[in-house]
């Protein structure tokens, strides 16, 4: 029989888990697997002597983008060699999205123990599975109340983007990779693993976790008329990487300086200030897939 720490966060996609919480754990034991509950707490202190103790065939993060993120960093600086699963519970789960890991079949993978190899990008000490950032988009996901996301949902991000649209300001922006350095006016960047970044699915067209390469998408500096198209296509699902005011590129490191104090943003996480390096780990972690 297969078991399974089930790390779940009460909190998250507007709060509606707890009465999923059921749910889930009937079709993981239904599907012969031992579900062991770990309610996550704004410290989760004990989480690693919990995971040790309970010695689990996997780790099932059910949460939004903060909770992964957790689970993933846990999982590489403690050296557990057992896969995550994701369940997508969250304002936002990109990486779930992005994998289409929302089925009742991908209960069954999880029960048969069907795995994959996937890259991770790294920022210092700290892991990423989607998306390090700064500029525009960071300021948002920082800002948004945890009231406003339980309440709202997506559309409190994209309501409080709108609001705040006449107040983005470019930065000078330097971005160093394996064979080519980029000097830019830039409104923000991205470096992502997936090629669904803020729940906009098509961010990154070429994305692959499995190619050992990064892409980054650089928004050039331009007028809030262009700037609103290129938002509204990547809200239709188009494909914006050969437009004019985008850049885009794939490399395995990066080393991004800019001219602006900028805090950065990993998997919707506050991150370090920039300067920064950004490099990918090549099939580092297996996920339930």
């Amino acid at each position: 029989m297969k078991k399974l720490v089930l790390v779940y966060n009460p909190v998250s996609g507007k709060a509606v888990f707890k009465k999923r919480l059921d749910e889930i754990i009937y079709k993981l034991q239904s599907r012969g697997c031992m579900v062991i509950p770990y309610r996550t707490t704004p410290e989760n202190a004990d989480l690693v002597d919990f995971i040790r103790l309970a010695a689990p065939d996997g780790i099932i993060a059910a949460g939004g983008d903060g909770t992964v993120h957790e689970i993933v960093n846990l999982i590489m600086r403690e050296k557990l060699n057992i896969p995550m699963g994701i369940i997508g519970t969250g304002t936002s789960n990109d990486f779930a999205t992005f994998l289409h890991l929302d089925t009742d079949e991908y209960f069954d993978r999880i029960a048969s123990g069907q795995t994959m190899k996937i890259d991770l990008g790294k920022v210092g000490d700290t892991y990423f599975i989607n998306v390090a950032s700064a500029g525009m988009v960071t300021s948002i996901a920082h800002e948004v109340d945890t009231r406003l996301k339980n309440a709202f949902g997506k559309m409190a991000y994209y309501v409080h983007g709108l609001k705040t649209l006449p107040q983005f300001r470019a930065f000078d922006l330097t971005v160093r990779m394996e064979k080519e350095e980029i000097h830019e006016k830039a409104f923000l960047f991205l470096v992502v693993n997936s090629s669904v970044v803020a729940s906009f699915k098509k961010v990154a067209v070429q994305a692959s976790v499995q190619d050992g390469v990064l892409d980054l998408i650089i928004m050039k500096q331009c007028n809030v008329a262009d700037l609103m198209i290129v938002t509204t296509e990547l809200l239709a699902g188009k494909d914006i990487s050969q437009r004019k005011e985008v850049i885009y590129r794939q490399a395995s490191t990066f080393e991004v300086e800019c001219s602006e104090e900028l805090t950065s943003d990993i998997d919707g996480e506050v991150g370090p200030k920039l300067p920064l390096k950004i490099e990918t780990v090549p099939q580092v972690l297996d996920i339930f897939y």
